[in-house]
Formats: structure tokens, sequence, C-alpha cells
């Protein structure tokens, strides 16, 4: 059964044609050729054609060619959202290889993990980032090291800004990398386009990407996502987003990172196969400088996570940007909460349209409808060719209203833990279902509700307690900016509920947020303590890190 279908709107299809769509390389060819002299990436305020990607690309795979790469080599790429990203992503895949993200700021441990584990060949990296490199050189096992400018890929004006930049370069630690092992990237590209980049055979069922997950809950493992798990997605998100008319310009903000794969899929492949323009925040978490590029420029777009949205609310200068062409919003990554969704409305006029997804899925699962007035509180309805299937701890389907395990199945999950074969069968159910771990209900219409993280869940005298509906009351406390919720031992009750609150208003007791919390949740999911903190650990997309705040809890 697929109680969803009735709710798609007509014309909406059911199924997506898998086999029709080609790869990655296929994308490229034909979105550099049809949208040649559109804006491809927007950054520092220059922009890079189609055309230019193209070339640029051509040149890349035709050097990492000469280096030796050979079909199926993992190349890793180290950077925030340049337009050097944008680049080599498509270079490593013209070339036949597969893209190993790796996220910028990690250190030279989780760096090494990564690197290794993957068994990557060569390490494309923002040289802002080189002296975690040249950290974990010694643990490394690599042929190439490219280092990039912040400009690279921007012509004169890329060499403007790299002049420019030096005075944030001198705060960057200082590196050694051996001269025979690191070349810069525009000698890449200079001597690439003097190459011819040799033919590379790509099929559906090739590795385009070893996605590296788990950071939030625990140890890294790769998810190994093929050229098909990449292109169904952007279809299946295509069709759900309506047909595009190709004289509309759009233009997506794009401050999630690239290396993640919401902004990946979501953000810069869904609007190459559309000839969009994605315009790259290289760091969101400065808000004055990302709210003053929203503030020079038109889009149509912006995608994000709870804290992004609730960072641009709550910023003194927000009502210079205009919101006017805006289209649509679209949330992700975590659990959007009530009271910064309201707000959104208010400041924007338009509502955030919360999605479902993870790595291992490429990562759409589930989508609110397009133009949806309100937010929903949902993650909406599953996409086409997907099932969803809600399970108890035994594997078996429960009714609906009822909480149990998201399990998923469809053509853009994984093809399994990369050189993990046990870990891929725990996670995958008798009859092909990937288990998420993510705990919801589906209500009769299919439509699917998120209530936590299975890990995340606490038990308090038996009773479950979920984070997300408890930070939910929280953050709709007038003096609390933001919040997270974690479960402490407790010898009482088993466990206890902690809050970590970080305030807008200084003057706002613990008693009075515990207080707030008992006119909305009864007793036992009321926080037995309240710490107060300037900010909350997260991710480096914005994602609260509540494994930090239980291993750093203070005993109770």
């Amino acid at each position: 059964m697929r109680p969803w279908l009735a709710a798609y709107p007509p014309g909406m299809p059911s199924t997506i044609d898998a086999d029709g769509l080609g790869t990655l390389v296929d994308l490229f060819k034909a979105s550099t050729t049809r949208f040649a002299d559109r804006p491809a990436v927007t950054c520092f305020g220059s922009s890079v054609t189609y055309a230019a990607l193209a070339a640029s690309a051509r040149a890349l795979a035709g050097w990492l060619q000469a280096e030796g790469l050979a079909k199926g080599d993992r190349v890793a790429i180290m950077m925030p959202n340049v337009p050097a990203y944008a680049i080599a992503l498509f270079g490593v895949l013209a070339a036949g290889g597969t893209v190993v993200n790796v996220n910028p700021l990690y250190t030279p441990r989780e760096l090494a993990a990564q690197l290794n584990d993957s068994g990557a060949r060569v390490l494309i990296v923002l040289e802002n980032f080189a002296h975690t490199v040249a950290a974990t050189l010694p643990e490394l096992s690599l042929d190439r090291v490219v280092l990039v400018g912040p400009g690279d890929g921007l012509g004169l004006k890329g060499r403007v800004i790299g002049l420019a930049s030096r005075h944030i370069r001198k705060a960057v630690p200082p590196f050694s990398l051996p001269q025979g092992l690191t070349v810069r990237f525009e000698a890449v590209l200079k001597r690439g386009r003097g190459l011819t980049a040799k033919p590379v055979v790509v099929v559906q069922d090739d590795l385009a990407f070893l996605q590296y997950t788990g950071g939030t809950t625990g140890v890294a493992k790769a998810a190994m996502l093929t050229h098909r798990n990449i292109m169904v997605n952007v279809a299946q998100s295509q069709v759900w987003f309506e047909a595009y008319d190709e004289d509309i310009r759009r233009t997506m903000v794009t401050a999630l990172p690239l290396y993640h794969i919401f902004a990946l899929t979501c953000c810069f492949f869904f609007f190459m196969r559309v000839g969009g323009n994605c315009l790259l925040i290289p760091n969101p978490r400065d808000a004055d400088g990302f709210v003053k590029i929203l503030a020079k420029s038109r889009f149509t777009q912006i995608s994000g996570v709870n804290t992004l949205f609730n960072l641009l609310n709550n910023h003194p200068k927000i009502g210079t940007v205009d919101f006017s062409n805006l289209d649509y919003v679209v949330a992700g990554g975590m659990a959007v909460q009530k009271a910064v969704a309201a707000r959104w409305k208010a400041v924007t006029g338009k509502a955030i349209i919360e999605g479902y997804g993870l790595s291992e899925t490429s990562p759409v699962v589930c989508v609110n409808p397009y133009r949806l007035e309100e937010w929903s509180g949902t993650i909406g309805y599953p996409v086409p060719s997907t099932d969803v299937s809600i399970r108890d701890a035994d594997g078996m389907p429960v009714p609906a209203g009822v909480p149990g395990e998201v399990c998923v199945r469809g053509p853009q999950v994984m093809k399994g833990y990369w050189k993990r074969p046990d870990e891929t069968a725990q996670a995958t159910t008798a009859d092909g279902f990937f288990r998420t771990g993510d705990v919801a209900v589906m209500e009769a219409d299919g439509q699917v509700r998120i209530v936590d993280r299975m890990k995340d869940m606490i038990l308090v005298s038996g009773f479950n307690v979920y984070p997300n509906e408890v930070e939910d009351v929280l953050a709709c406390h007038p003096g609390v900016l933001e919040c997270a919720v974690v479960g402490a031992p407790y010898d009482e009750t088993g466990e206890m509920v902690v809050a970590h609150v970080v305030l807008r208003d200084a003057t706002v007791t613990t008693d009075a947020i515990r207080a707030h919390a008992r006119t909305q949740l009864t007793g036992y999911k009321v926080p037995r303590r309240v710490v107060i903190h300037q900010s909350l650990p997260k991710t480096n997309v914005g994602k609260v890190l509540r494994r930090a705040l239980r291993e750093d809890a203070p005993p109770a």
C-alpha cells in the first residue's frame, strides 16, 4: 500500500524511469552545452558560466588522467563553497573517478581516518586548511596534494581575490608540504588545458561518491552512492518541484556546504540539471557577511537547516534583504522548530518546506508539497519510486499513527557501506528496506512525522522522552535563542532530561525555563536540569551535536 500516492497533485508520476536518466557525467555534458552562457555558480561577486565550468573541469580531468588516475580511483575534495569545488567535482567525475567529500574543518585524526579508509590517491584542498593536511601527512599515502586558492577558477577576478585574501591567510596556521607532492590548482588547470582527457565509459552503477556519514552519532562510515542513486534523486526532486520554465533564471542560495549530501544533490546537481545558478556562501557562520551577500543578490530559492534559519531570523539587518523574488524555501538535515518556522514566515513571507533524507538515500526520501502555505511540522510524503515503511523493533510494520523506525526502499538508496558488509547487512531488512534509525509516525494519508533519532531517545522511569518535542517547547520561550535536549544518567529514574540553552535574554533564569516547560509538557518530560551556554556545539552544516553535550555533561 502507498497511501501517499492519493495526496500527489495531478500529473505527478508515481515512479521515475531510472534507466533513462544516464549518469552525472551525462548531466554535466548536457547542461554545459545547453546552458553554456548562463552562470553556473556565483561567489565573491563573480560568476562562472556553464561553458567556463566545462572547460576547467575537462582540464582537471585531463591532468588527473595524466597523473595516472584510473576509473574508480578515489579523489578527496576538502573545500567549503568556493568555485573550485564545482570544477573539482565535475573534473573527477569526468575522469571516471570517485569523489570523497571531506569536511575542511576536520582534525588531523579525522582526516587521516577518512582518507585512509577511502584509499584516496589525490587530495584537492583549499590552502586555508593545508596545515591540517601537513599535520596528517605522515599517516597518509597520497600521490598528489592540489592546493586551491579562494578565488581559483574565476580567472583574473580570482587572482584579485587571491591577493585580497592574503590578510586572511596570515591568520591560518603555517604549513609545510613536500614540493614534489604538491601542485597549485591554477597550475593544474593550465597544464590540463594542453591535454585531451581520454573518454571514459561511466555507467549508472559506477560509484560517484563515498559519502561519509555518522559524525553526529558515532564513527563515520562511507555510503557508496552510485551515479544512478544521485541521478534518480535529482529527478525525484525535479518532478516534485514542478517543471522549470527554461526562460526563468533561477538562483539557489547555497549556504550549506556542498560536501554535505543535502546541498550537493538538492542545490548543486538539481540546479545544474535545470540550468540554474548556485549562489555559493563560503562561510555562512559569518552572519554579517552572509546577510550582506543576500542584501546585494536577487535569488529565487534558499535551502538550509533549522539553525541557519534561526541565525538569519535574529540578525539585526535581515530587513535589508529583498525576499520578493523568493519562490520556495527548503529545510532538511535536522528538525525545524515551530518558533523558527513562524518567525521565518513573518520575516520572508514564505513557509519553510521541510523534507527528510540521509546520506544513505542520496538524500531525499520525503518532502512537503511545493506550494505549501504554512509550515506543516511534518516531513511530508515519500517522493516517487520510494517506499517508506514504519516498523517496530521486530521489523514488523506498525499501524498508522504508531511510532516506529523509518525504513526506506527505492532507487536512491545507497549500494551499501564502503568495506563494511556487516554494517550494510545490519542496516538492511530481509525485504530490502534501509533502516534509518529515525523514529516517526505515518498518518493515514501517508504523511510522515519524525519523532526523533532512536539513539537520542531518553528513557525516564520507563517512559520515552523524545528530545525534539522538548526542544520545540523550549524554543518557544521568548528568552531562548536556541536549545538542545539530551539524557543523562540518574539513579532515581534511570535517566533524566537535561536542557542545554543559549539565552536571548540574559535575565531569564533556569527556573523560568523549567516553569515554561511544565505548562506544556507532562512531568517526566520536563528538564530536571537546565545548563546555560554561550553557544552549542554543531557540525559544519549546523546540526547540534547532542553526542558532545552528553559526553560533556556534569555529574548529577
